[in-house]
C-alpha cells in the first residue's frame, strides 16, 4: 500500500502560525480525500505517527544540508524545512527575496538555501498562489514543476463577544513588521476607532500597545470565531504575503476586508475586497474610513469569493503531485 508521509514539524514550532494552520488543515483534508489504497502518515521529532528522534534543531541543520534522515518515497514537506530530493515541498512566499528586511537575517539565509535547494531537488513545488509561482521564477532557479495550489478556509462560526467593543477593525497575524501591524495602530487611532490583535508577538519588537488596541495573543478556533462575528472590518495591510489565509476567513464569516496592494493578497482577494497602498497611512486610513462608513457593501461579493476555496480542493492539488 503506498504511503504518502506528511512531516508535520511546524506544528511543534513555538509560533507555528499561518504555516502551522496550513499544516493542520492539509493534513486533515488528504486523509479526507486519499486515493484508494493510499495512506497518510505524520512525521515529526514529537506528536506525530513516526517519530524523528533527533533534537529539532539537529533535524533542520541535517535537511538543510540534504542529509537524512529519510522519511520514504512518498513525503510532503508543508514548509521548506524538509527540501529532499523526490519530496513535494510547499513554498507560501518568496518573502526572503523580495523583503528581506521584514525577517531577521538569519531567516532570510535559512529560507533562501532550503528553497534554492527544493526549486532544483524536489519531486515538485506547490506553491499557493500564480503570484507567488512567478516571483519564485524570478527569485531562484527553478528546475522541477512548480504546481499551484491555492489554500482552503474554514469557515468560522460564532457569536459576538462580549467584552470587546461594538465596533472595531480586526487584525489577524503574527505580530512583526512585514504584517504592518504598526500603521494600523496609526490609522485607527486617527479615525477613532478600536483595534483587536489577533495573534502571538513574533521577531522584531513591533510594539502594538495603544490606548485603542486589544492584544489577544493566540486564540482557540472557538475565540477567534467569536472575534471574527464581531468585527468591523478585517484590516491586512501587509507589505507581503504569500496567500493570506486571514482575508478568505474573514469573507466566510461576512466580515469586509480592507487589504494592502500585494500580489497574492490581490490575487486570493478577486475584487472582494478593498484595495489600498502598501506602507502608506493615508491610503490605509481613507480605505478603512470607506469600509467602516458602510460595511455592507463588499459582504456578498466576500462570501461568494471565500466559498470557491476548499480544503479538500488543496488536498486534491497536492495529491496529483503524488499520486
Amino acid at each position: 500500500m503506498p504511503e504518502l508521509v506528511v512531516l508535520t514539524e511546524q506544528l511543534n514550532a513555538p509560533v507555528p502560525g499561518g504555516t502551522g494552520r496550513y499544516t493542520a488543515e492539509l493534513l486533515k483534508a488528504l486523509a479526507r480525500t486519499a486515493p484508494e489504497g493510499w495512506s497518510v502518515t505524520t512525521a515529526a521529532t514529537a506528536n506525530a505517527d513516526r517519530v524523528i528522534r533527533v533534537p529539532r534543531r539537529v533535524l533542520v541543520a541535517l535537511w538543510e544540508r540534504g542529509l537524512p534522515p529519510k522519511l520514504g518515497r512518498h513525503v510532503h514537506a508543508p514548509t521548506p524545512l524538509a527540501p529532499l530530493p523526490g519530496a513535494v515541498v510547499t513554498v507560501h512566499d518568496v518573502v526572503p527575496w523580495t523583503h528581506p528586511e521584514t525577517l531577521t537575517p538569519r531567516g532570510v539565509a535559512w529560507h533562501r538555501k532550503v528553497i534554492s535547494r527544493a526549486a532544483v531537488q524536489a519531486r515538485a513545488l506547490v506553491v499557493p498562489t500564480q503570484a507567488v509561482a512567478d516571483q519564485l521564477r524570478d527569485q531562484v532557479r527553478v528546475e522541477v514543476p512548480v504546481h499551484v495550489v491555492p489554500n482552503g478556509v474554514t469557515k468560522l462560526v460564532g457569536d459576538k463577544p462580549g467584552d470587546l467593543p461594538e465596533r472595531y477593525v480586526l487584525a489577524i497575524g503574527t505580530i512583526e513588521p512585514r504584517k504592518g501591524f504598526d500603521l494600523l495602530v496609526r490609522a485607527t487611532e486617527r479615525l477613532k476607532v478600536g483595534l483587536v490583535v489577533i495573534g502571538p508577538q513574533g521577531w522584531g519588537g513591533v510594539d502594538l500597545r495603544a490606548a485603542h488596541v486589544t492584544l489577544l495573543g493566540k486564540v482557540s478556533d472557538d475565540r477567534l470565531a467569536s472575534v471574527l462575528a464581531g468585527a468591523t472590518v478585517l484590516a491586512a495591510p501587509s507589505l507581503a504575503e504569500g496567500f493570506g489565509l486571514p482575508v478568505l476567513e474573514a469573507m466566510a464569516a461576512g466580515v469586509p476586508v480592507v487589504h494592502s496592494d500585494d500580489p497574492a493578497l490581490v490575487e486570493v482577494a478577486g475584487g472582494a475586497g478593498t484595495v489600498v497602498r502598501r506602507g502608506d497611512l493615508a491610503s490605509l486610513t481613507e480605505g478603512l474610513r470607506a469600509v467602516l462608513a458602510d460595511p455592507d457593501h463588499t459582504i456578498e461579493a466576500g462570501l461568494t469569493r471565500a466559498s470557491e476555496f476548499t480544503w479538500e480542493k488543496t488536498a486534491r492539488g497536492v495529491w496529483v503531485t503524488h499520486a
